[in-house]
């Protein structure tokens, strides 16, 4: 049997390129998502309406999931938001916003998942580059992606190496609603999700087994 991977956010853009990349691989997938799936998870197990930001919901994910595939293997959280802020100054609710759907949900998805994952599994968490480069009115997405590095970090020490923890940060991913969004951007610097998805389940295999506390930036365009 393959690898059981549970992947946070997994009914956007990049959640979706992320299974597929661990699907080639003949994994096991359980999509966990806030959301309900219009068109299906396909042979995936879908936990729909679930909200990572609160810390008994993702303890009941991880129970859930435990159950239906028994001891996982690998957990990537891309849950996440982006937002920015008004020209004229700093927006408390965006940074409220944004911390919620940031940090609070991998923090807690880390938390409930840690005594279901199994030795020698790995954790990948999806900063940004954005968090050591703010630009303009982004300063509340900056300061929550900054603290998924920082959690990075502490927590592939906290656990020393019995399960690995490292994230991908990301600039600018190709996605129809970036390019909804920015309809005049260059979009020849800009990642694929697919290229990001190929960096994570690199993170994820035997032969990254040495890689630890890792904050991998992937910003080429690909």
């Amino acid at each position: 049997m393959g690898r059981k991977v549970v992947i946070t956010g997994g009914l956007g853009c990049l959640g979706a390129a992320v299974a597929e990349a661990f699907a080639r691989q003949g994994a096991q997938i359980a999509l966990v998502e806030i959301a309900r799936a219009t068109g299906g998870a396909g042979p995936h197990l879908l936990l729909e309406d679930v909200d990572l930001a609160d810390p008994e919901a993702a303890r009941r994910a991880c129970a859930r999931i435990r159950r239906a595939l028994g001891e996982i293997d690998v957990l990537v959280n891309v849950a996440g938001g982006f937002d920015m802020e008004p020209a004229e100054g700093l927006a408390p609710e965006v940074w409220d916003k944004l911390y919620s759907a940031n940090l609070k949900t991998c923090v807690n998805m880390c938390a409930a998942a840690i005594e279901h994952v199994a030795a020698g599994g790995a954790i990948v968490n999806v900063g940004a580059v954005a968090a050591d480069d703010p630009g303009r009115g982004m300063g509340a997405y900056a300061a929550s992606k900054s603290g998924v590095a920082r959690l990075t970090q502490s927590l592939a020490q906290t656990l020393g190496g019995r399960i690995r923890v490292n994230a991908v940060l990301p600039r600018t991913i190709d996605t129809p609603a970036n390019r909804a969004a920015m309809p005049d951007a260059d979009r020849s610097a800009w990642t694929s999700p697919a290229a990001i998805a190929d960096v994570i389940a690199f993170l994820a295999s035997d032969q990254a087994r040495a890689v630890n506390g890792a904050l991998l930036p992937v910003t080429n365009a690909a």
